[in-house]
């Protein structure tokens, strides 16, 4: 058995100097007569944003994990852990690696971070292309029944039944008919789709072609922006993989069916997300979204039955034919079944993907997975899911279960699996803001409910956070935001408002104090900050006279702070410096 190296090189990985890592394992290798005896593998990133992640296999020692791995830490592993088999115990992952993991279900990210991406065999190895030869033989109807039964629901935002919008494409009437794989991920601080694309494409190809039997079409598009070039690089060498194993293209196994992909490049439009402004990008038109009725599954793609469905949800497929609906039904909950994958990002100890169980509450998976919040001594405010047409949570609701109808409930969305966690150093108004100049930025303007509705939203917040707010500016954030969402011809518009509805929801006091009292309690907003210091909060440590870049704070050991307001330019290093809310 040859010792296995495993080196992490999804964007993330390579960012972070995974290439030069490689390089020098080969070179180590060769140096130590060792290549005969070991196999590197260039693998997907696995979720943990500790890279470069390496794991070193030997039958000794079993699996071995290192993190932040340097080349200059390579003749070391080498000689100490390949040749003397002692790993090397500074470089190795500790209890946030165990912790990370030991608290996933991943089916979806089953893959990422074990195979080649850019080796059909090691997909094949893995059980890959199994479910594809299943399906070839049973009936188109079968493969529909299969879906339906094990519950999944669209995971680009909806939640729309799978199956059945499988069977209204099969329904429709046509001969030709087109798949459509929605890898236009563009939610800020999302990155599942970019992760599954990079360390597991071929999933990918299977479920479109599965899909593609099963509803009669013998041609699919992937639509990913071109922002994502390791994506569709490695989706460019699967295709090409797949053609020559005979599992795209003409008659698919020596069988009778055929099905071709065809990458589409996106010129990274967020709104582009939204299927029928999918469709017409594709198409070579404005990306902008049209009037439903009719649907794409009756009349999408230059006006034939197109289905659409995100990445997430086709690397799902291969998983429930080859295990059975049964198996896949049993996990998560009545309604949502499966697992989600989440980026989780902001004020958490763990960064980067996670995959749970449906059903599992926000908390579990922040304190479990995520490892709590970064700094001990900050509280968690709130949690912003569903990405920038999501919601802000507070703490209060972090154990509600993460299942598309509870989140609902809450005024917020599932979305495609942004979180991002928020501490007591963040503004609500501040965070609304942001998301809504996000929203406006991306919206087309077609209609106008987004043209004007959300830019005069975003005026409204402008003017709060810069000490020109009024008492009536809460009621009108309030109506106009419920008329966009209710009149919008799209998603985008239809869910844009959530992030200042859910804020004036859960965090009124903080509108309040910025209207009434001019102030910003969490000393984000430039304008209502006063910067002075708290004598009776600061613990005279020094950190914000460290962190002053104009020298405008004179401090002296065992002494209180001054702030020389002739120096300052309001950058608030000292504020992010300060954990004690003693700069105010």
């Amino acid at each position: 058995m040859k010792f296995k190296i495993l080196i992490c090189m999804g964007t993330s990985g390579i960012s972070a100097g995974a290439e030069e890592v490689a390089k020098a394992f080969e070179t180590e290798l060769k140096r130590k007569n060792l290549m005969d005896k070991c196999k590197i593998v260039r693998v997907g990133d696995r979720g943990l944003f500790r890279d470069p992640l390496v794991d070193i296999i030997t039958p000794e020692l079993g699996r071995v994990t290192y993190e932040y791995t340097k080349p200059e830490d390579v003749p070391q592993i080498v000689e100490e852990h390949l040749l003397q088999g002692k790993p090397v115990e500074r470089l190795r992952a500790g209890k946030d690696y165990e912790q990370f993991f030991s608290g996933q279900m991943r089916i979806v990210l089953s893959n990422c971070g074990e195979i080649d991406p850019e080796d059909i065999d090691d997909y094949i190895a893995h059980g890959g292309y199994d479910a594809l030869k299943k399906v070839l033989f049973s009936a188109p109807e079968k493969v529909i029944d299969e879906i339906e039964k094990s519950g999944l629901r669209g995971r680009g935002g909806a939640g729309f039944p799978t199956g059945l919008k499988w069977r209204f494409c099969k329904e429709a009437k046509g001969d030709v008919k087109y798949v459509v794989c929605n890898a236009d991920e563009g939610d800020p601080g999302a990155f599942m789709d970019r992760s599954i694309l990079e360390g597991d494409p071929h999933s990918v190809l299977e479920g479109m072609i599965i899909a593609g039997y099963a509803i009669g079409a013998t041609k699919g598009f992937i639509y990913c922006r071109a922002e994502y070039p390791l994506a569709v690089k490695r989706l460019n060498i699967a295709i090409s993989q797949a053609r020559e194993k005979g599992l795209l293209g003409d008659n698919i196994l020596n069988g009778s069916f055929s099905f071709d992909i065809t990458i589409v490049q996106g010129a990274g439009a967020f709104v582009c997300g939204e299927e029928t402004a999918l469709l017409a990008s594709i198409e070579g038109r404005r990306g902008t979204p049209r009037p439903r009725p009719p649907f794409p599954a009756q009349k999408g793609l230059w006006g034939k039955p197109t289905l659409i469905n995100n990445v997430e949800t086709f690397a799902n497929i291969r998983h429930i034919i080859v295990k059975g609906a049964e198996w896949f039904s049993s996990i998560g909950t009545e309604k949502s079944k499966g697992t989600k994958v989440f980026a989780l990002a902001g004020k958490v100890k763990n960064t980067g993907l996670v995959e749970v169980p449906m059903g599992t509450t926000i908390r579990e998976l922040i304190y479990g997975p995520g490892g709590g919040m970064k700094k001990k001594r900050v509280k968690l405010k709130g949690v912003q899911i569903g990405g920038p047409s999501g919601g802000c949570l507070p703490e209060s609701l972090l154990d509600i279960p993460i299942d598309y109808e509870s989140i609902n409930q809450t005024g917020a969305i599932m979305g495609s699996g942004g979180m991002i966690v928020m501490d007591e150093k963040t503004c609500m108004v501040d965070i609304a803001k942001f998301f809504l100049n996000f929203t406006v930025a991306e919206s087309c303007g077609k209609c106008l409910p987004c043209r004007i509705g959300l830019k005069r939203m975003l005026e409204v917040l402008e003017e709060i956070t810069e000490g020109r707010g009024k008492e009536e500016h809460i009621s009108f954030l309030q109506e106009m935001g419920n008329t966009v969402k209710a009149t919008a011809l799209c998603g985008l518009g239809n869910t844009a408002p959530n992030p200042v509805l859910t804020t004036l929801k859960y965090f009124p006091d903080e509108y309040e104090a910025h209207i009434r009292d001019k102030i910003c309690p969490s000393h984000v907003c430039t304008e209502l900050v006063k910067f002075e210091v708290v004598e009776e909060k600061c613990v005279k440590c020094g950190l914000c006279y460290k962190a002053c870049p104009t020298g405008a704070i004179e401090w002296k050991k065992k002494e209180y702070p001054r702030i020389n307001k002739e120096k300052c330019i309001k950058c608030k290093a000292c504020i992010g410096a300060c954990d004690y809310g003693a700069i105010q």
